[in-house]
């Protein structure tokens, strides 16, 4: 009998570590399981625990980092918890040595993490923590700084789910149509020929035929990686994602993108605008037509399998079919909602493309540099039209004989303050919030 893939005995990474806030609990969701991120100002690793007070189970994401014994402290009532979930006090106890009397009825559950690669990891299994220590994160090699590498990362939660997630990743075949005139050119498309050359319970691994020295990798439940050589001289650029599961229907991904070249062009770049100019644009390019795919597709399975719903008569589809089959003989084609009590909707398409493509809420929100650059942006706003109003308005007092010396000049910068204004709020602005991506129009 083949043994069933477990997916809470597996290390995941939650965020990049620059995007937390050492000051505030965060609260993130991974197999249906709503954790809180936080970390103890007297340690320089995060914390990952479940995120419910054991009181009367509120959120403790909603809680705050105590500055006095740096201890998380539920809001609602006040309880403490340590590093290790103990809870060291109860302010409404009457008697203070009840916490320690029944101290194993307080505690939160907490789970085994690490930082690795700028990555904050979890494995969501708090019962195997022997095991998680002796499991290796799967981590890529090409995130290596000794070997000269540099790399930026991001993280984007996903309106579909983590199936449809892994199999969009290992589609390179896609790129030239989704991504036309960001990453791919739909006049230059041309056979994708995949090869797998490894196929085993924990990982797959293929060789893309048309392009010598690349490499995708598929290490079960998240890492899959892109490992592209180019030209002869060992430049070599990857793409490193990792697919989390977070609830049916939704999905979040870590990516980093390494390389060992154009080392100038990476540092002068800042990750904010490489974020709404490349990499957003990117996700949104697949958001709608991975989330009406998976709507039909689970559809369709109420009568058959993927096999028969999906017409895939070329080699670029392999990876994809590898790795549907091994979903199907190592997890029997689900993921383990109802380890966790969640019984998954009905298949629904949501309309809404504001709400699907909104970059807020999947992205800016989690990103501390795309969050600061929204506040810089907003900032400049402010001071553009102050200083637009009170240059008119002291031009407009101006002594005759300097109107034209001083104010004039003073105006001709005020509209150009004005036009600057303009650019960051009906421009730049709307990029940390929705840009709709119409492919007809691409």
């Amino acid at each position: 009998m083949t043994p069933e893939f477990n997916f809470f005995q597996q290390w995941y990474p939650l965020s990049p570590v620059e995007d937390l806030d050492p000051k505030r609990p965060t609260p993130v969701t991974l197999l249906g399981l709503r954790l809180v991120i936080w970390k103890p100002p007297s340690s320089d690793t995060y914390q990952v625990f479940i995120d419910q007070c054991p009181h009367r189970l509120a959120p403790l994401s909603e809680g705050r980092i105590d500055p006095k014994t740096g201890y998380l402290m539920c809001s609602y009532h006040g309880w403490e918890f340590d590093t290790q979930g103990t809870c060291q006090r109860i302010p409404q106890a009457e008697k203070p040595e009840i916490v320690q009397e029944k101290v194993q009825q307080w505690c939160v559950r907490v789970f085994p993490t690490r930082q690795e690669n700028d990555l904050l990891w979890v494995w969501p299994d708090e019962n195997s923590a022997e095991l998680a220590a002796s499991t290796p994160l799967p981590l890529s090699p090409l995130l290596d700084a000794k070997k000269g590498f540099v790399w930026s990362s991001m993280v984007r939660d996903l309106d579909y789910d983590w199936q449809t997630l892994v199999e969009n990743v290992a589609d390179p075949s896609h790129v030239p149509f989704s991504h036309h005139g960001i990453q791919g050119d739909r006049e230059k498309a041309r056979p994708v020929p995949i090869k797998i050359i490894e196929s085993l319970p924990h990982r797959i691994q293929a060789t893309v035929e048309i392009r010598k020295g690349t490499t995708i990798t598929f290490e079960p439940p998240c890492h899959l990686e892109y490992n592209i050589s180019v030209g002869d001289q060992g430049k070599q650029v990857g793409l490193v994602t990792y697919c989390i599961p977070v609830m049916p229907g939704k999905s979040r991904i870590v990516a980093q993108f390494p390389r060992n070249f154009a080392k100038t062009f990476h540092h002068l770049t800042p990750r904010w605008w490489n974020h709404i100019m490349e990499r957003n644009a990117v996700l949104d390019g697949d958001m709608i037509l991975l989330q009406q795919q998976e709507y039909f597709l689970r559809q369709r399975e109420q009568q058959e399998s993927w096999k028969t719903a999906y017409k895939m008569p070329t080699s670029a589809d392999r990876l994809v079919t590898e790795f549907r089959n091994w979903f199907d003989k190592y997890c029997q084609g689900q993921l383990p909602w109802n380890t966790v009590g969640i019984t998954p909707d009905p298949p629904k398409i949501n309309d809404r493309r504001e709400e699907v493509l909104d970059r807020y809420r999947q992205h800016t929100q989690h990103c501390r540099s795309c969050r600061n650059a929204l506040k810089t942006v907003q900032k400049m706003q402010i001071f553009l039209l102050a200083f637009f109003a009170v240059t008119v308005a002291t031009v407009a007092v101006l002594p005759d004989q300097w109107r034209l010396s001083l104010g004039f000049p003073l105006i001709i910068v005020a509209l150009l303050g004005l036009g600057l204004y303009s650019w960051l709020k009906f421009w730049l602005e709307p990029k940390f919030y929705f840009v709709d991506y119409i492919h007809a129009e691409k």
